[in-house]
């Protein structure tokens, strides 16, 4: 591949002055960029050439399916073109079969006509060569046709062994093919010759061709060259004027001193042999002196795809060195990833693929979760297609990285026509399994790494994926009332502490560990040393409402009714039913005179151990937590419908029987149902219940008022005493009219003037 000076007539090839000389290994001197660019340049032709070419030329109309099918091709099928700026001509040349004159006929007049399809499907008939004919990937069909994306006019010079050398020429309406006036110039293969349009002309640059070259054909198993030039710095010697001019004066004295050096002449060849290593040295010393450094533009073939694919290699035989360097590489990450796995795939697709956790999480990756992040890139028989695939991992796996190559993707269609590609749905589904063995087989300490950084997108995945969603479960952690400060705990190893005949998970959700901890819903759990999941992330309770159970147990949120701890005996019914009839006068009251129209209902409580009471969610209403996640929405919106619906439920009120505050309260009403202190006193155990329960009050003054009145009361202050004002108050200065300016009479003005003369 390289590119050549092109213009609109027949120019002679040109080559910069200063392109570089040197014959050192494979570098050129004028005469040899002047082959090359013979050899490589369709515009190599004279005058009479060009005559004899166009005299020649049988031009043909395309098939009609190629007519119809151009403009969709060039403005749907290919969205992106990728082409340059400074020249109007871009070769590409390559030395395989060629084509025959009724090659170029059939396989450029016909659309998606494909001979090395064809051939590939003859290849596989046989036994022998299968893998070499995988490695012929289409290179014409649809695909050919996208060069009209950036040429004005398309070339195609070609030399098959049974033929002579032919040009096909096209501008899109019609094509032409004839003999090559100069004959054999290529010996064997093809060349296609991009006349490029004016806003094409970057895909001439070096930089852009070898970006593009890199990104998509890198790994491909056949060498890519580019003609490129670079700058080197030399010794070039320097012209010594001074030496001139000396022997300019030595030429008018010569006469003079012909005398002088008659005389001296035996004495020089008496010295002479012991001055000829000095002046040997000095000879050698003066020439060094005489040269300085330049930069000369030497031209030269340069492999672009010297990177061999590794997930072509066997396992076995790559070292952890090159997956390190390889993962650098193609994700630009400046550290080691912190696991991989490298496998290859077989079914009803066949692919190899290359699967990288890297060590942390990219900047605000769940602020932005979902976002492509372009982590997987797809290969078909080593040429890249595409990294914005948005299903080719699920969005809670968005951080794994990777390459996957197949054999049975087509390459004859669009990235978007290969996006909705069956065997694609195949691919993710094997990806995502073989992604979470990885992490499973992950040690422990890699593992606490990675759920630092990684985590939450394993929890998002219990809801997203319900396909894997037991796979998932396995692997997800939370803090635990058995863990320590900092230390997570399993799902499995919860259950292998589990007490006997202990029917569920028992879990609360918290803004923290802490917080979980003081909650008054684990107080009688802990106390029976019952293991309670701490859930201190916001979606961990979405998570565990996607999960009914695991290994055969169900979840348990103990902020919500329905809790059991241990057994039901006959013993501890019996004690219950007894609780609540002794306690049934202040459940009635709180129902239905001292909070009507604040709770569903009050009851006894089993969870409590230490607060007085506590109010408690409905199997299908929001916790506490859950409802303050949900006002935290940043874009939940104000007074909706659905979250009304939710918050304005009436909750439960359980009360711990063995709390002095309840039982003094139900002295009270048993006594005089009208008490109002008993009707404050139920308020403040109310609003205070609201706050421990992890709920938010709506009219926070209210409370504040309450508050004072009991402290008031608790103080021996009575209730209905009014603040004293300060009657030292200094009084509010008045602040002073302006003054009015008085009207002057004109006489008596005069008159004051007067008397004062």
């Amino acid at each position: 591949m390289c590119r050549a000076d092109g213009e609109e007539e027949t120019p002679a090839p040109t080559v910069e002055e200063d392109i570089g000389k040197s014959r050192d290994g494979s570098r050129t001197d004028d005469e040899a960029v002047a082959r090359e660019e013979e050899a490589i340049n369709i515009d190599g032709l004279n005058v009479s050439q060009m005559k004899e070419l166009r005299e020649k030329a049988e031009k043909s109309q395309f098939q009609a399916e190629v007519s119809r099918m151009m403009k969709l091709i060039i403005n749907s099928l290919y969205r992106n073109k990728e082409v340059d700026k400074d020249n109007r001509v871009l070769h590409i040349t390559d030395s395989g079969i060629g084509m025959t004159k009724q090659d170029l006929i059939k396989n450029l007049g016909t659309i998606a006509k494909s001979g090395t399809n064809e051939f590939f499907k003859k290849m596989q008939d046989t036994s022998e060569g299968s893998q070499q004919a995988s490695d012929l990937i289409g290179q014409f069909g649809v695909g050919f046709y996208s060069a009209f994306l950036v040429a004005d006019r398309v070339v195609v010079t070609s030399k098959h062994n049974d033929d002579k050398q032919h040009i096909w020429q096209s501008d899109s309406i019609e094509f032409s093919v004839a003999e090559d006036p100069r004959g054999n110039t290529l010996g064997r293969g093809t060349t296609v010759s991009l006349y490029l349009k004016d806003e094409a002309q970057e895909y001439l640059e070096q930089e852009t061709l070898k970006g593009i070259i890199k990104k998509y054909s890198q790994f491909i198993n056949f060498n890519i060259y580019l003609w490129s030039s670079k700058v080197e710095t030399v010794d070039e010697p320097i012209d010594d004027s001074d030496d001139e001019e000396s022997d300019g004066k030595k030429d008018e004295t010569k006469d003079e001193d012909k005398k002088e050096e008659d005389k001296e002449d035996e004495k020089k060849e008496d010295e002479k042999k012991e001055d000829d290593d000095v002046q040997v040295e000095e000879e050698k010393e003066e020439k060094k002196r005489k040269t300085r450094k330049v930069d000369k533009t030497v031209w030269d073939w340069e492999l672009m795809n010297g990177n061999k694919p590794i997930w072509t290699r066997n396992p076995k035989d790559v070292d952890e060195t090159d997956y390190e360097e390889f993962y650098k590489q193609f994700s630009k990450d400046s550290e080691a990833p912190l696991t991989k796995t490298h496998f290859i795939a077989e079914g009803e697709v066949t692919f190899r693929s290359i699967l990288f956790v890297p060590q942390k999480a990219p900047y605000n990756f769940y602020q932005e979760f979902g976002k492509n992040l372009d982590s997987i890139k797809l290969y078909v028989r080593r040429v890249f297609i595409t990294d914005d695939f948005q299903d080719m991992m699920p969005r809670y796996l968005s951080f794994v990285r990777g390459v996957v190559d197949s054999d049975d993707l087509p390459l004859n269609v669009s990235r978007e026509t290969l996006q909705q590609h069956k065997l694609l749905k195949v691919i993710k589904k094997k990806l995502v399994r073989k992604a979470l063995d990885m992490i499973k087989k992950m040690n422990p300490a890699d593992f606490d790494k990675f759920w630092k950084e990684f985590g939450t997108s394993l929890k998002l995945g219990i809801m997203e994926d319900s396909s894997n969603r037991t796979r998932i479960a396995k692997l997800i952690r939370f803090y635990s009332s058995y863990t320590r400060d900092d230390e997570t705990t399993t799902l499995s190893e919860y259950i292998e502490r589990m007490k006997d005949k202990q029917e569920n998970i028992y879990f609360i959700g918290a803004q923290s560990r802490k917080e979980a901890e003081a909650s008054p819903f684990v107080e009688r759990l802990r106390q029976k040393n019952y293991e309670v999941l701490y859930l201190t992330e916001a979606v961990d309770e979405y998570a565990l409402q996607s999960l009914p159970e695991f290994e055969g147990k169900k979840f348990q949120n103990v902020a919500k009714e329905g809790l059991k701890i241990g057994e039901e005996t006959e013993k501890k019914k019996d004690k219950q039913k007894s609780l609540e009839t002794k306690f049934k006068p202040l459940t009635d009251w709180l129902k239905d005179k001292g909070l009507k129209d604040l709770i569903e209902k009050a009851a006894v409580s089993q969870r409590l151990s230490e607060s007085p009471c506590a109010l408690v969610a409905s199997n299908f209403a929001w916790s506490g937590n859950m409802e303050r996640i949900m006002k935290a929405q940043a874009y939940a919106k104000q007074n909706d419908a659905n979250t009304n619906f939710y918050t304005n439920q009436k909750k439960h009120l359980e009360i711990n029987p063995y709390h002095p505050l309840v039982k003094e309260l139900l002295r009270r009403i048993e006594n005089n149902q009208e008490d109002q202190s008993a009707k404050d006193i139920a308020r403040v155990m109310f609003d205070t219940a609201m706050i421990r329960s992890g709920y938010t009050l709506d009219q926070t003054s209210d409370f504040a008022t309450r508050i004072e009145k009991m402290l008031r009361i608790s103080a021996n202050v009575d209730p209905e005493a009014k603040i004293e004002q300060d009657e030292d108050a200094e009084e509010e200065e008045e602040t002073p009219e302006p003054a009015k300016e008085e009207e002057v009479d004109d006489n008596e003005e005069e008159s004051k003037e007067k008397d004062e003369l």
